[in-house]
């Protein structure tokens, strides 16, 4: 497998661009503010992007979508709750091939309700669902629960090696693991809801208190 991290510009947003040393077909994930980059790092790797994957409909994450899509001819995929137009639609457990990648699906509502990870081999994009130390932001209490359930009943329950790789550079670190994030993540240490929800409440004073950026 061919992987790369890419800044993608935005607010400190990183996309992924997968490839498969086989067949040299690609997908992007999350192109943000920053198509043209996909691109050349493409065309130096001799890779052809097939699919344009977004974690979520947020246009941060989407911004780069069409021209990245007229550029490529790729088709954008996204979980089928999303309001943006999509030309493939995924569910929960769904698998995407990649040449000879299996990339897996994994729906994580919560930040938003078409949020989605991907899983491919050992490495997990998370976009807005979880960050190295943090998690995505919420609007409501019932959206904190369903946050608070996709973290603790799907991505906590992953092998403790699998490489967490963000949708933002909002942590100490670029990349993190799941057994790092069971272990020092303030909200995932946290594994009672109502410790949890205090926390996404409190997280300002929480952070000024404790240092954290």
């Amino acid at each position: 497998m061919i992987f790369r991290q890419v800044f993608a510009g935005g607010d400190r947003n990183f996309g992924y661009l997968i490839g498969d040393e086989k067949s040299r077909d690609s997908a992007v994930i999350d192109p943000a503010s920053s198509p043209k980059e996909f691109i050349k790092l493409a065309n130096e790797l001799n890779l052809k992007i097939v699919y344009i994957i977004n974690t979520h409909s947020h246009g941060d994450h989407t911004g780069g979508n069409s021209e990245l899509k007229n550029l490529t001819k790729a088709k954008v995929v996204m979980h089928k709750s999303s309001p943006i137009s999509t030309d493939i639609k995924v569910s929960d457990g769904d698998i995407l091939k990649l040449g000879h990648l299996e990339l897996m699906i994994i729906h994580t509502p919560g930040h938003t309700s078409d949020s989605i990870c991907i899983l491919v081999e050992n490495k997990l994009m998370t976009g807005d669902t979880l960050f190295v130390g943090k998690i995505g932001g919420t609007h409501t209490d019932q959206d904190a629960k369903t946050e608070f359930d996709s973290l603790f009943n799907k991505l906590m329950k992953l092998d403790k090696s699998i490489e967490v790789y963000p949708g933002h550079d909002y942590g100490i670190a670029p990349t993190s693991t799941i057994e790092n994030e069971l272990e020092t993540n303030p909200f995932i240490i946290r594994s009672n809801f109502d410790d949890f929800k205090w926390l996404k409440d409190n997280w300002a004073s929480y952070k000024l208190e404790h240092g954290i950026k």
